[in-house]
């Protein structure tokens, strides 16, 4: 059931595609909008539209069972959510078909981008190894992209849509998480600014290379204050009413040293522009003073069971089979035990979208798209 569900979904996905332009049911290099900005995406679970599903990992990295996708699909399709992710918004605003993932059976018209993020990603290969696509790999994933695009589209036309199109990030979250869970111990305040920059130099490479292959703007999230989501708070030995800020420290590190690894490579690469969301700031409004953003809850997810909901049972596929859910998703900031809901989505992706130098810097991602 759920596969024929998800080839209706690319179906319906292709569709949007030939209404916005009816000469792509040909020829892809038949004609593409004057300004055409194609997005790409690269990253986590914050992102991932399903490519796990397509991999040999287990239900701990997929979210292609119920009641995940049960807001806005009214079926699982991967999503670690009940609905769209930040990409899903971004692509709307942007005017946009619904971007797919990579890995999923059938697509290969890149013409407006693709999504190569997945569910437990890191930087770092050695992050949830084995289980995951990690960024060099989406990497790799996009080279092939590349030459796609340069056999369909023509060399000249694919290289102008490579260089005006938008290149979103999301990473890091899971090398922290994964490392700290691991052996909290080793985490002394050397250590921890020493191994946020080894993540940042992982994804700087990354970045290197997309900008050698044409691309020339990059969004960035920074990471969440990973110690104040459900699953990691009730991680906390002692006082948990408040927030684990032993791995969110790692977090905030990571935040103040994105914009100058970012600032660095801009005065290295001729061309090269990005912009910055501060997610972590926005996520810790939210959870601090939900009322404020129109929710009842920011400490706990609406899905899931134990502390805080805080245990990773959602939709009971990962070993623990009981698992709470809520009455209306709509009243909480998180879905499950790690993972935002779709109402959280939509607030997070507006800011990001069109929101002030307070929040998004230098540009937003509206801006992005109209140079």
């Amino acid at each position: 059931m759920t596969i024929v569900r998800l080839t209706t979904l690319t179906f319906l996905w292709f569709i949007s595609i030939l209404l916005i332009n009816p000469s792509l049911s040909g020829v892809v290099h038949a004609q593409l909008p004057e300004k055409h900005v194609a997005l790409f995406v690269f990253g986590d679970s914050l992102y991932d539209p399903g490519n796990n599903n397509y991999i040999n990992t287990t239900n701990d990295y997929r979210a292609n069972f119920c009641p995940y996708g049960k807001t806005f699909f009214r079926f699982p399709t991967g999503r670690f959510s009940d609905g769209r992710l930040i990409p899903d918004f971004i692509s709307e605003y942007a005017k946009l078909p619904l971007i797919p993932p990579y890995l999923e059976p059938g697509v290969s018209n890149y013409a407006y981008g693709v999504n190569f993020a997945s569910g437990g990603a890191g930087a770092l290969v050695e992050s949830h190894h084995g289980f995951v696509v990690d960024l060099h790999t989406q990497l790799k994933y996009f080279k092939k992209v590349k030459k796609r695009l340069s056999q369909t589209l023509g060399p000249a036309k694919a290289k102008k849509l490579i260089s005006a199109a938008v290149y979103m990030f999301s990473v890091g979250g899971n090398d922290y998480i994964d490392r700290f869970t691991a052996n909290s111990t080793v985490f002394n305040k050397k250590y921890k600014k020493e191994y946020v920059g080894m993540v940042l130099g992982n994804a700087t490479q990354v970045l290197q290379e997309v900008y050698k292959r044409g691309g020339r703007k990059f969004g960035f999230v920074n990471v969440p204050p990973l110690g104040c989501l459900p699953g990691l708070k009730m991680l906390k030995p002692y006082n948990k009413s408040v927030c684990y800020d032993e791995i969110t420290s790692l977090a905030k590190i990571h935040k103040a040293l994105l914009p100058k690894v970012l600032k660095k490579i801009q005065s290295e690469l001729y061309g090269f522009n990005y912009t910055i969301y501060d997610l972590f700031t926005s996520m810790s409004k939210r959870i601090d003073d939900p009322s404020k953003y129109g929710f009842k809850d920011g400490s706990m997810g609406c899905c899931g069971s134990g502390l805080y909901r805080g245990v990773y049972s959602c939709g009971g596929m990962r070993g623990e089979k009981e698992f709470e859910l809520c009455d209306d998703v709509g009243n909480f900031f998180f879905f499950d035990s790690v993972h935002p809901s779709e109402k959280a989505y939509k607030q997070l992706s507006h800011m990001f979208w069109s929101g002030g130098p307070d929040v998004t810097w230098p540009y937003n991602l509206k801006q992005f798209f109209e140079f």
